[in-house]
């Protein structure tokens, strides 16, 4: 029996706006592979608004990336505090952006890797907030879960980095602080190794179904530090170093 893309995205799209949170979607819209996730993905952000950036990772540097849009409502570009009450949960995750100078439109062609590189305008330190639709984190399979927009609730965008090709993100210190205390400090920590080919693999086949990259998008690529749960009144500032600062706050 085909799987039910239209029940599956109106289920993620109730609990958004119910709060009631799901611990399996319904029977038979269950995604059985990755591209029954996009089509679902595709759906749901239908429902919410301007694509403004991606979310793409993997998970070592030889796996296949996999990625889903971020909408306008989802980013925010200075400290201004996150309610609580907004999210299921408030996952804190450091990561390393991008945001586009030029279009990567679809195309027949595979783009190069140069040219991913030359459609590249800055580097920028991000936070994502890490939520869910369902109860927990995991509770239900891991298809269903990426169908839920991986996990994603937020991206806080810092300060832009226009020198950013000489920077080796796998090499770069990051610390992440939560009321001033140390959570994570360490070298790289990005599962997917070096950032470029996950927008190239974005460019070619992730953003394709969705009109393909726009200038302005940012694309945040995967986290440094892991996922770190946090509660209400908690600071948040992530420092990669010799590149910025980004902080936010999750608000009581």
């Amino acid at each position: 029996m085909a799987t039910d893309f239209a029940a599956a995205a109106q289920a993620l799209l109730e609990a958004r706006r119910s709060r009631r949170w799901l611990t399996h979607l319904p029977e038979g819209a269950r995604p059985q592979n990755a591209g029954e996730v996009v089509e679902i993905q595709l759906l749901v952000a239908a429902e919410r608004g301007p694509i403004a950036g991606w979310k793409v990772g993997a998970a070592s540097p030889e796996a296949e990336p996999s990625g889903v849009p971020l909408h306008q409502a989802d980013l925010r570009f200075d400290a201004s505090p996150f309610p609580a009450a907004g999210f299921n949960i408030t996952g804190i995750e450091a990561e390393i952006g991008y945001t586009l100078g030029a279009d990567l439109p679809p195309r027949e062609a595979p783009y190069l890797r140069e040219e991913v590189l030359a459609a590249i305008a800055t580097l920028n330190p991000t936070i994502e907030i890490v939520d869910t639709r369902f109860e927990r984190l995991a509770i239900s399979d891991p298809l269903s879960h990426a169908a839920d927009q991986v996990n994603h609730g937020a991206l806080v965008v810092g300060p832009a980095v226009a020198a950013w090709q000489e920077i080796d993100p796998p090499k770069l210190p990051v610390k992440l602080t939560f009321n001033g205390e140390v959570a994570v400090e360490h070298v790289g920590g990005n599962s997917a190794g070096e950032p470029i080919r996950l927008i190239q693999w974005l460019a070619n086949k992730g953003a394709k179904r969705f009109g393909g990259l726009k200038k302005g998008m940012v694309i945040t690529t995967g986290s440094c530090t892991g996922n770190i749960l946090v509660e209400a009144g908690t600071a948040v500032r992530a420092e990669f170093a010799g590149v910025g600062v980004v902080e936010t706050e999750i608000s009581k």
